[in-house]
Parts: structure tokens; sequence; C-alpha cells
């Protein structure tokens, strides 16, 4: 505000529609700001879309490390975490590439509600800030500011494998191969006797079980893989590039945005700047449009421009990638991947344009279709009816 004029929304509660990584973020730089804070998640408890599965929080694509960036913000690890400086990963022809690097690739954390998951860490810590969590609280109406963070609206990737007990050594796995995941990846997380496996895929949703057993094939084969207590797993993530992420005049953050990676899908560094950025826009009452433009779409820009790119070079480019990156610094080579080029640029409006054709999986059209999403989006239109 300008003139010593007081701002009269700060004496409101603001109202976050969502638990997930985004709206949890926002309610603790909230929270820690002096608001008040009532978040409002329709599910009994957070990570509900998750089952204690492995996933890598990316450390890539900014020179900052990601931990560095929370901390920045007021938000701490107060969750489990690995660092993972060490991955083998497979071409379509099952090369094998090692990849080294000093700094952390990604770090690994976990899903779900358990114990040292991302996500009951960082609900403690929105509790801690003195913000209000109300479970089982499906929102029609909302008065006052807002923050929306409800999580992805449709399946432009989907996730499915099997979280597991195993005696296998530690080791991070991926494989680049669309006869195990359509234009997209396999990887296999093994950490302290516990193991996430998934195909990652973009497309050919239908066959998802098929893409699986080849994935769980192929690791057995290249890895000695052996589970145990093997128990099947799905996700899904939404991907867009909006024109205010505003909805209602009210900020949109995470997966409701579509904010993510449009090249490797990972989103939840994406979710947690969102959620920050979106409560910085009320605090210091700028305009969230303009912060998320500056923050986020540049890199979101580039993501697009990068999946247009490999999809046309195919199984090709990616060994063409990763014959690079196991030859010299990863971590360096995936920074200038991430920032922007004359070839980015160059594709991009093509890229753009051809955004949301290979993203969205004709298969997946709730007919016939077993895949996670659309198991998923029944399951919701039946706890919606009840």
């Amino acid at each position: 505000m300008t003139n010593g004029q007081r701002n009269p929304h700060t004496d409101q509660p603001v109202t976050i529609v969502g638990a997930g990584p985004a709206g949890l973020a926002c309610a603790i730089v909230l929270a820690r700001a002096g608001r008040r804070v009532v978040v409002r998640e329709w599910h009994r408890t957070v990570g509900s879309r998750f089952h204690g599965d492995y996933q890598g929080l990316e450390n890539w694509s900014d020179k900052r490390d990601i931990f560095d960036e929370l901390r920045t913000a007021g938000i701490e690890a107060s969750f489990d975490y690995h660092p993972v400086n060490e991955s083998t990963v497979f071409d379509a022809w099952g090369e094998a590439y090692h990849i080294r690097t000093k700094r952390p690739l990604y770090y690994l954390i976990q899903r779900g509600g358990g114990d040292g998951s991302l996500d009951l860490g960082l609900l403690d810590q929105a509790v801690a800030a003195g913000a209000e969590i109300r479970f089982g609280d499906r929102v029609n109406t909302i008065e006052g500011p807002a923050v929306l963070a409800a999580g992805p609206r449709h399946a432009d990737a989907i996730a499915v494998g099997y979280v597991f007990e195993t005696d296998c050594p530690d080791g991070y796995w991926a494989v680049f191969d669309n006869t195990l995941a359509p234009l997209g990846y396999s990887y296999l997380l093994i950490h302290n006797g516990r193991g996430t496996l998934a195909s990652c895929m973009f497309t050919g949703f239908k066959r998802q079980a098929e893409h699986v057993a080849r994935t769980v094939d192929f690791f057995r084969d290249k890895t000695g893989l052996e589970m145990r207590d093997a128990k099947p797993f799905g996700g899904f993530a939404n991907f867009r590039l909006p024109r205010t992420a505003l909805q209602g005049g009210h900020p949109v953050v995470g997966e409701q945005a579509g904010f993510q990676d449009a090249l490797a899908g990972f989103g939840m560094r994406y979710a947690l700047r969102s959620g920050i950025l979106a409560a910085r826009s009320l605090i210091e009452d700028v305009d969230y449009t303009r912060l998320w433009r500056k923050e986020l779409q540049p890199q979101l820009r580039i993501g697009v421009s990068n999946r247009f790119i490999f999809n046309v070079l195919g199984d090709r480019g990616w060994r063409w990638m990763l014959r690079g990156l196991s030859r010299s610094d990863p971590a360096a080579k995936l920074l200038r991947l991430y920032q922007p080029s004359p070839l980015t640029r160059l594709v991009y409006p093509l890229a753009a344009w051809h955004y949301r054709r290979p993203l969205r999986d004709p298969s997946c059209d709730h007919a016939d279709c077993n895949c996670v999403w659309c198991k998923q989006s029944a399951r919701a239109a039946v706890m919606s009816a009840g």
C-alpha cells in the first residue's frame, strides 16, 4: 500500500485450499509473517495421493541449492532427505551411463503422510507457525483472501509402479526407453531397505500394466532387483502454461496452476516456489502474476522447448544427452539445459503450439480405460456425490 494506508485485507484470515507442498509452503510463510491462515483440505490427512513412495526433489535447474532457497523463505527441512550424487542411467539400447557429481543432482524424499515424509514435515511446520488446518473440509465458497492449491486437474503424465521392501543395496537408476515408458522414463530408487519402481509415461496410459511389467523385467535383469511385499501405486501430473495463474482473483499455485517441468515431470520445486510467491504477494501486497512470471515462467518455457526437442530427437537424443552427462560434470550440463539459449527461444513458439498434443494422452478417454488417472477420477466422482 502507499501513503501509509493500511491494507484492509491483512486482518482477514487467508484461506488456503489444499494441503499439498504448495499450499503448506504458502501457509508457513504467511503464518510466520503474522497472518492468520486457515488451510482447508478435503482429504482426511496430508499426502493422500501418495503411498510412501520415494521421489526426487530436483537440485539441478538453479545455482542455489534447494534447501538454501527454502531456508531463505523461512522453511526448514523438517523431513527426511538424502542427497543423490551418483546414479546409473540406461538408454533404450540398455547401455549404462554412470553419473557422478559433487553437488547433489536431487534429494531423495518420501511422499505421503508417514513419519519423515515431506508432506508431514511441512504440515508440522505450518501448525507450529500458527496455521489452522481443517481436514475433511471440501470448499464450495471462499470469502476474503485465498490461495488455491488443490492439485492437478488433468493427467498429462502418470507414474505407475510398486513400493516394496528389499535386501538390495542402495542405488538410484533410470532408463529412457519408449517401450518401458512412452515419451518418459522409468526409475528405480532403493534406500535403507525400501524401494520405489515406476514407469513415468506421457502417453500410452491404457497400456500402463504392460509398461510396468517391462520395467520390472528390465531392472531385474540390469540390477538384480528383488522385491518383497510389493504394493502397487500410481500418481499423475498436470502441465500447463497459465496466462495469469489467478482464479476469481486468487493466486493459483502448484499443480493446480500447471506448474511442472514439461521435460522430466519434476514439480515439487515449482510447487514450493509458487506457494512462497503467493505468500509474498499477500504479505507485500504485490501482483502475484508479475511475481511468478518473473520467477517461474522463463524455466517453464524452457521446459516446454526441451520437451519438444527431445520428443523430436527420440531415443537417440536421450542417448546423446546421457553420453554427455557421463563424460563431464552433469550438474553443470543440466544447469545449462535449464537456462535460456538461442535454440530454446527459437523453438518455443512451435513447441508451445504443440504443447498440449504430446502431453494429453488420447488413449485416456475414460472409456474402458483402467489407468491410474481414470480410476482416480472415478473415485473422486463417487466421493463428491456422497
